[in-house]
């Protein structure tokens, strides 16, 4: 499994992203603000929102990333893609549940596929293995 990095390509990349984000232009992409934990200071970064059985759920394929330190911190994140924004409280997700979530975004997100020990055609318990390393929060609205 790769360890991720983040590197100033990477910060340039979200940092262009997050324009076209608030413009509308990458379903299904959203920009992700959530508060600080320390600062108190609104935190924004781009993530993919995948749906699944009929609810909608963050995966944070790199792991405990501070997105993802201030979410659970939080409780709550707004999302904002073009015109429409939300705001949702967050249940972070049993391995059972994380389990197929993390298959469905290791096919749907390929760029991702090397931070799982998991392949897309294992199945969904090889998932539910590494959702201690790669947490899920199903979105419930606010």
């Amino acid at each position: 499994m790769k360890t991720y990095r983040t590197t100033p390509l990477r910060r340039l990349g979200n940092a262009l992203f997050g324009p076209a984000l608030k413009a509308g232009l990458v379903p299904p992409y959203a920009l992700l603000t959530v508060r600080g934990r320390t600062t108190g200071r609104p935190r924004s970064t781009p993530v993919r929102v995948m749906t699944h059985d009929g609810s909608r759920y963050l995966v944070a394929p790199y792991g405990a990333v501070d997105w993802v330190l201030n979410a659970r911190a939080a409780g709550e994140v707004t999302l904002r893609r073009g015109r429409w924004h939300g705001a949702f409280s967050l249940v972070e997700c049993e391995p059972d549940e994380a389990g197929p979530v993390l298959k469905a975004y290791a096919r749907a997100e390929p760029v991702t596929r090397p931070y799982f020990d998991a392949r897309p055609a294992d199945p969904p318990a090889a998932f539910a293995a590494e959702a201690g390393r790669h947490p899920v929060f199903r979105l419930v609205e606010a």
